[in-house]
């Protein structure tokens, strides 16, 4: 018998889809969660195992302390035992916050700042040569060796620089015996001078001693050289009087020629989030904001609702005027005001934005939101004059290591970075190295963590609102394999996005080390190599939706690989009695037969090579056009030509940060939507653009939200409730009663519930508590008025429509054409199981993305349309990806263009042409190192998509196919 402890033991679960599923989770392994998208995988590994175990850590904390964090509800799950402590690492961007960098986040940052302040040393900016600093033994021996025979005078520097008129100091220095000084470089006796000129800087420095230095006078000479660097705080000079020459001699760092003096570099020397490092002008963001007052409103006589902010036009229903009437109504005014008459501080606010929070909406749809203001959207960040972007003052560009300053080294990429690392231990005296090895051998480690995960493009210096989520999830990761905790859960979200075939491997490795120090490691993941890495799969399913949330398989890898498929029907498998029950014969393995769960499982089927998704039987040739960017330059593209086909599938490939999106998404699409639609974009630096002639509409189709607001939803998106509402206004039972389409939408007073404004749901403020949402007590959750819902259409009422799944309405209204055409392309593209009125910021970015592409298929075509897709495939399980494709085909066969930038191997082994960037990322990337048909770039040697395409496409790389071959031949 197995212990409990070496188990997840998961009972009764019902979070969102889940049908009160139980299951066991070996611990200190690697587990992959699968299932198809909507099947309920996130809702067991997030919103169970790790919602349960934060409300654990949650319940160790004092009331005090609670508080201020809110309470945690207790997921909907009968039992979890086995939990370790939970890090959650999910597919999020780091944040939006300019001061936090790749270095910052992952400490290598904090490391470097510590190495500089203990092993760099200090150069002079106006002669080049090191500064120097001596004890005070070394200050009156070097006097007595460089001065000896020679008269001098030694000086204590006073005032460096600064305004002011003197006078009280000449008048203190008269009265403690002293008679000389040198202002501005000019002898003076104490007693002919009262003071200066306030309005010029000055430099003032006291005559301490005249000297000759001999051996006989060294008691003398010490006793004014301590004096002298009392007086001048550690500082001195040495005036010759017969050559004028001036030399400085200090404890601190100091130019020996010039006599600038530098405090002893400390940490924060040398960081851009403190007063003492960063740059004065900028603050430490290395860019400052442009902004023009007068041309954002250039007549403060227009009210803002007629446009006289001109960035924001003329009022209208957007989320941004929501906030804006929320803040007029907090500062009482009117938005039909004029400008003038609105104070100041709260037009600043409307540009600028504030921290408040305002509430917008209304009933149970309201909502608290931050508002950042149009700065954003109206100014132009420039890097910073002062700082040239490195966002530190100058003095911490003195300081340096093997000739590199902390700006330089934080601007390597970290290959670059890990290279220079390794080879500074001979650039460092006996001193330096051992002060600097602990801190190197730190550094190193953290640098190799990044490598792991795929990240070597990176530089310390990148800003973390310009990662992707899944870059930021990766540096999540590193810093986790840094922290070397042990007997932790890790919880991952899918973190092979937008990772290439060759750096999976890489990152696969890196989840296996988690594992091997002794953690238990679980990963929401699509990706077949994943998978087939794993030690456990738990696949969810069978379907999405309403469909899934059942366990279809929990079990060891090299069982189900060794049984080829489930031993028996889904059914039995998963019915919560009899776990384990569909487990026939005897298992050797070290795992326990009674946890393992067996049923049929399309994920098995394509692990086994059931399924495929099959490769294309032709490819097409295009349409004989294209669309061609010339001498493309931007971020790491190397002057590069691209054309691209047209009427055919195209798809851009490469290693991480290769270049794909800069060519893409930010140097084709601005130049196009510039085009076709009068944005304001700038495309990164190119020569021109050829071929545009050749298409008549560019299409982005992303993975953001279809609606800003809950109240959004399938029905409302694809336009479909319109045709709905106007059904039900023509039925017997609404012309009765007089009611008009309107009367059964929810976004206008009429025929909702007034009590929670048709969202079904009333939000209850509690103090100190966080909100809760409560159904409505009037109408019940069904957001209408009751005589509303007493009009029906073959039985149903309108939020009984509202309540049906896709698939459901699809055959409810078969005999509507203009319902049932709109919901066929949704149902065609896998998404039968949402809901029509299911909110639109419940559905996942994948989920999003197919609905705008049905909406597409929805359209009539032109066939003359360009699509772009980013790696379209996040978040899709191998049968969602099949759909997908299928849906794509589709737009092309009507004659279109798609170009789909991937990193799947099952989409770039169907499409009909392939660009390969690279060869490797960063400053290696930025070319086109193959284009051609899949077949071709499977047997391109320079290409390193090409062996895993070959892989897949069972080819033998015999040829070697040139890459940049002309498409219009």
């Amino acid at each position: 018998m197995e212990k409990e402890t070496e188990y997840i033991e998961i009972r009764g679960a019902k979070s969102h889809n889940l049908k009160n599923v139980s299951l066991s989770i070996p611990r200190n392994e690697f587990v992959v969660i699968t299932g198809l998208s909507g099947s309920g995988k996130s809702s067991l590994a997030f919103d169970t195992i790790y919602a349960e175990g934060q409300r654990r850590y949650m319940d160790t904390l004092s009331a005090y302390a609670k508080q201020f964090m809110g309470i945690l509800e207790k997921p909907e799950v009968e039992s979890i035992t086995g939990l370790s402590p939970i890090i959650a690492i999910e597919q999020k961007t780091t944040g939006n916050n300019p001061r936090s960098t790749v270095g910052t986040i992952t400490e290598i940052y904090d490391f470097l700042r510590l190495l500089y302040s203990k092993a760099s040393r200090a150069y002079s900016p106006a002669t080049g040569k090191e500064m120097v600093r001596y004890t005070d033994e070394q200050i009156v021996s070097l006097i007595m060796e460089n001065y000896e025979g020679k008269k001098c005078y030694l000086l204590a520097p006073l005032v460096r620089g600064r305004k002011g008129h003197y006078k009280e100091l000449f008048e203190q220095l008269r009265r403690r015996g002293y008679t000389q000084v040198r202002v501005d470089g000019e002898l003076k006796d104490l007693s002919e001078i009262t003071m200066v000129d306030r309005y010029k800087p000055h430099f003032i420095e006291l005559i301490v001693d005249r000297l000759k230095p001999a051996v006989k006078d060294a008691k003398r000479i010490r006793d004014s050289v301590m004096s002298a660097l009392n007086l001048g705080k550690g500082s001195l000079a040495v005036l010759d009087q017969e050559s004028g020459e001036l030399h400085h001699y200090s404890k601190h760092l100091v130019c020996p020629d010039t006599g600038l003096s530098l405090s002893e570099p400390q940490p924060h020397s040398f960081s851009f989030n403190s007063p003492q490092g960063y740059c004065p002008h900028c603050k430490g963001l290395g860019k400052i904001v442009d902004i023009n007052i007068d041309t954002i409103i250039p007549d403060r006589k227009v009210s803002i609702a007629d446009g006289g902010i001109v960035p924001l036009g003329k009022v209208r229903e957007t989320k941004k005027f929501d906030i804006i009437r929320s803040i007029a109504r907090k500062y009482n005014f009117s938005l039909y005001d004029p400008i003038e008459e609105i104070p100041d501080e709260v037009v600043s606010l409307i540009i600028f934005g504030s921290d408040e929070l305002f509430r917008v909406g209304e009933g149970g749809m309201s909502e608290m939101v931050s508002y950042g203001g149009i700065v954003d959207d109206i100014s132009d960040k420039i890097v910073c004059p002062v700082c040239h972007g490195t966002r530190l003052n100058q003095e911490a560009s003195y300081f340096r290591i093997d000739g590199k300053t902390i700006s330089e080294v934080a601007a390597m990429e970290i290959s670059d970075l890990k290279e220079w690392l390794f080879n500074l231990e001979g650039k460092f005296d006996k001193r330096e190295n051992l002060i600097a090895r602990d801190i190197l051998k730190e550094l190193k480690e953290r640098v190799g963590f990044l490598l792991d995960v795929g990240l070597e493009y990176l530089s310390l210096d990148r800003a973390t609102g310009s990662l992707s989520g899944g870059e930021s999830q990766r540096i999540r990761l590193a810093t986790q394999i840094g922290s070397k905790l042990v007997n932790v859960l890790y919880i991952l979200d899918e973190p092979s996005i937008g990772l290439h075939q060759r750096d999976n491997r890489k990152l696969i490795a890196s989840l296996k080390k988690l594992r091997d120090e002794g953690n238990s490691v679980m990963v929401v993941e699509h990706d077949i190599e994943t998978m087939l890495s794993a030690d456990w799969l738990v696949d969810v399913g069978p379907g999405a939706g309403e469909e899934g949330g059942r366990i279809c398989l929990s079990a060891p890898l090299e069982l189900l690989l060794g049984k080829g498929g489930g031993g028996a029907d889904c059914g039995q498998s998963l019915d919560t009695q009899t776990t384990g029950g569909a487990l026939s014969g005897t298992y050797g393995g070290k795992w326990d037969r009674n946890r393992i769960i067996l049923g049929e499982s399309i994920t098995l089927d394509y692990l086994t090579g059931k399924r495929e998704i099959e490769v294309p039987s032709a490819r097409r040739p295009g349409n004989g056009l294209y669309i061609g960017i010339r001498g493309a330059r931007g971020n790491n593209l190397k002057n590069i030509d691209v054309d691209f086909p047209l009427g055919c599938l195209v798809g851009v490939s490469g290693v991480s940060g290769s270049g794909k999106s800069s060519l893409v998404n930010e140097t084709l699409m601005p130049v196009l939507k510039n085009r076709f639609y009068n944005a304001r974009m700038q495309p990164l630096p190119y020569d021109s653009i050829v071929g545009i002639e050749n298409i008549d509409k560019l299409i982005e189709i992303d993975q953001s939200p279809i609606g800003r607001t809950p109240r959004s939803n399938p029905a409302t998106f694809t336009g479909v409730f319109n045709d709905i509402r106007l059904l039900f206004e023509s039925t017997p039972d609404a012309k009765v009663r007089g009611f008009k389409a309107g009367r059964f939408s929810f976004n206008v007073a009429g025929g909702r519930c007034e009590e929670c404004k048709g969202a079904g749901i009333k939000v209850i403020e509690m103090n100190f508590l966080p909100s809760v949402n409560v159904i409505c007590p009037e109408c019940r959750g069904r957001r209408y008025k009751e005589d509303t819902l007493a009009v029906k259409y073959k039985g149903r009422n309108i939020n009984d429509v509202l309540e049906m799944s896709i698939s459901e309405a699809y055959a409810f209204f078969e005999n509507i054409p203009s319902i049932s055409q709109k919901l066929r392309a949704l149902v065609e593209v896998g998404l039968g199981y949402i809901r029509l009125g299911q909110s639109a910021v419940t559905l996942s970015g994948g989920e999003s993305q197919r609905m705008k592409l049905a909406a597409e298929l929805g359209k009539k075509s032109t066939g003359n349309t360009l699509y772009i897709l980013d790696e379209p495939t996040t978040g899709l399980h191998s049968e969602d990806i099949k759909v997908l494709l299928g849906v794509l085909q589709q737009l092309v066969d009507r004659g279109n263009t798609v170009i789909i930038i991937e990193h799947n191997l099952d989409v770039l082994k169907s499409v009909d042409y392939l660009i390969d960037m690279g060869p490797e990322g960063g400053k290696g990337g930025g070319t086109v190192v193959a284009q051609g048909t899949p077949e071709q770039i499977a047997g391109d040697r320079h290409s390193v998509t090409g062996p895993f395409l070959a892989e897949i496409l069972g080819a033998v790389r015999q040829q070697d196919i040139p890459a940049g071959r002309d498409i219009r031949q």
